[in-house]
C-alpha cells in the first residue's frame, strides 16, 4: 500500500472551513487505499503575528528564544486537523517535529534536518490512522527546539516521503501549479505540467515562492516524486520529476523575481591569499547565507572591492560582522545598498543554445531597466536590478522569450 504525504501551508487551513477541506482530501485518499501523512504549516498569518508580537516585546529577539515561541503555530495546526478527521469519523493522530525524530542541526531560526526516525510513523500507519506532522520544525539531540527557516514546511513534507517507502509527495498551495512565472505580476503566465528537479531548484532558489529550494534538493536526491497542486479544486497540478519530455529543446523555463535583496561592500581588502576564505568563514559562522559574490580588482593589485548580496533581513547583522572584520583585517570601508533585486531565466535548454544572454540583455536595455551584476550557470542568468525595475523587468523577459506560448523557444 503506497504513502500520500500531503502538505498544507498557512493559507490552506486559514480557518475551521478550510481544516475540514484539508482534512476531506487526506480522508479521501485514505478512502481510494493509500496510507496517509499530512504536514501542516501554522494558520495564515499565524508566523507573521508571532514574529510581530515577538519584537514588540524585544525589538532583538534571541534566535532560540524565537524558536520556542515560533513552533506554537504548527501545534495548533495539527491539533485541529486531527480533530476535523475524527469529526469525519476516522482516526488520526498528531506529532510535532520532536515526536516522530526529526532531528537538526542547532542553528536556529534556520535548522537543518539530519535525520528523521519513520518507526513511530509507521506504526501509526499501521494501525489505520492518518498521521499529522507539524511542519517547519524538528529538535537537536539535546532536545532544543528548532525551526526550519522559510518553507520549512515543505522541506518537512518531501524529508518524510523520502524517509518513508513508496511515497509521492503532494504540496497543496493556493496557487494550481508551477508557472512560467508570477501570474499575479505577469498575467500571461502558463502552468506547466511537468518540470524537472534542476529546473525547479533554480526557479526556487531565485525566488519562485511556490515551493522552497531545500525542499527541492530533497525530492532530487531521494528521487521523490512531488506533485504541486491547488488546496482548492481537483485539477492536476505539475509534477517535479528527474526528467522531462524534450528537456533541451526548450531553451528558457522560467523567469523569476527575488526582492528584499541587499548588497554589502567591503572595499579596500588587502588583497592576498586566504582573505576571502577568512571574510566568507566568519560570515557563515553567523549562518549568513550569501547569494551572489563578485570580487574586483584595484589599485594595482593591492587592493580588491568585495561584494555579496544577500536577504535585506541579514543585511544588518551582516554588515556587523564585516564591520568588526574590518579592524581585524585592514578592510578600509564597508558599504550596504538595500531595496534591490534579482531576475534570472531559467532552462536546461541553454546547455545547447546560444544567444539567450544576448537576447535577454537586449529586452532589459528596450526597457530601460539598468543592470547592477551579472551572473550565469549552465542554466541559469541572472541579473541584479533596482527593487522599483523588477516587476517590469520580468514582464519584458516573459515576453521577449514567448514564455506564455506551450512551445516556447524551441529552436
Amino acid at each position: 500500500m503506497s504513502i500520500i504525504v500531503q502538505k498544507f501551508g498557512g493559507s490552506s487551513v486559514a480557518d475551521a472551513e478550510k481544516i475540514h477541506r484539508a482534512a476531506r482530501r487526506a480522508i479521501k485518499a485514505k478512502i481510494e487505499g493509500h496510507r496517509v501523512v499530512i504536514v501542516v504549516s501554522a494558520m495564515g498569518k499565524t508566523t507573521d503575528k508571532l514574529i510581530a508580537l515577538a519584537q514588540e516585546v524585544n525589538p532583538n529577539p534571541p534566535k532560540r528564544e524565537m524558536d520556542m515561541l515560533l513552533t506554537t503555530g504548527e501545534q495548533v495546526s495539527i491539533s485541529l486537523m486531527a480533530m476535523a478527521i475524527e469529526a469525519s469519523g476516522h482516526q488520526a493522530i498528531s506529532f510535532t517535529g520532536g515526536q516522530i525524530g526529526l532531528i537538526t542541526d542547532s542553528s536556529h531560526t534556520k535548522a537543518r534536518i539530519r535525520s528523521i526516525d519513520a518507526d513511530r510513523i509507521y506504526r501509526e500507519l499501521d494501525d489505520g490512522k492518518i498521521v499529522i506532522v507539524a511542519g517547519f520544525q524538528g529538535v537537536t539531540e539535546e532536545g532544543a527546539l528548532t525551526t526550519l527557516g522559510r518553507g520549512g514546511s515543505d522541506t518537512t513534507a518531501v524529508a518524510l516521503a523520502a524517509v518513508l517507502k513508496d511515497s509521492v509527495c503532494e504540496i497543496y498551495t493556493d496557487v494550481d501549479g508551477v508557472y512560467s512565472t508570477d501570474p499575479r505580476i505577469v498575467p500571461q503566465a502558463r502552468k506547466m505540467k511537468e518540470i524537472n528537479y534542476d529546473e525547479m531548484l533554480e526557479l526556487a532558489s531565485l525566488g519562485a515562492k511556490v515551493m522552497h529550494s531545500r525542499s527541492i534538493e530533497f525530492g532530487k536526491k531521494y528521487h521523490v516524486p512531488i506533485h504541486v497542486r491547488s488546496s482548492l479544486t481537483d485539477t492536476e497540478g505539475t509534477m517535479i520529476v528527474a526528467e522531462t519530455k524534450g528537456m533541451e529543446d526548450i531553451v528558457v523555463r522560467g523567469v523569476t523575481l527575488k526582492k528584499d535583496l541587499a548588497r554589502v561592500l567591503l572595499m579596500g581588502v588587502p588583497n592576498h591569499p586566504g582573505i576571502a576564505s577568512n571574510i566568507f568563514a566568519r560570515i557563515a559562522r553567523h549562518s549568513i547565507v550569501v547569494d551572489d559574490i563578485i570580487q574586483n580588482i584595484v589599485e594595482k593589485a593591492k587592493e580588491a572591492n568585495i561584494g555579496f548580496t544577500t536577504s535585506r533581513s541579514d543585511a544588518k547583522e551582516a554588515a556587523t560582522v564585516c564591520e568588526e572584520m574590518a579592524k581585524d583585517l585592514g578592510i578600509r570601508q564597508v558599504e550596504v545598498e538595500e531595496r534591490l533585486a534579482k531576475v534570472s531565466i531559467v532552462g536546461v535548454g541553454m546547455k545547447t543554445h546560444t544567444g539567450v544572454a544576448s537576447r535577454m540583455f537586449a529586452a532589459l536595455a528596450e526597457a530601460q531597466v539598468n543592470i547592477q551584476n551579472i551572473t550565469t550557470s549552465e542554466i541559469v542568468i541572472s541579473c541584479i536590478v533596482d527593487e522599483k525595475d523588477g516587476e517590469r523587468a520580468i514582464q519584458v523577459l516573459h515576453g521577449a522569450f514567448s514564455l506564455d506560448q506551450p512551445e516556447n523557444g524551441r529552436a
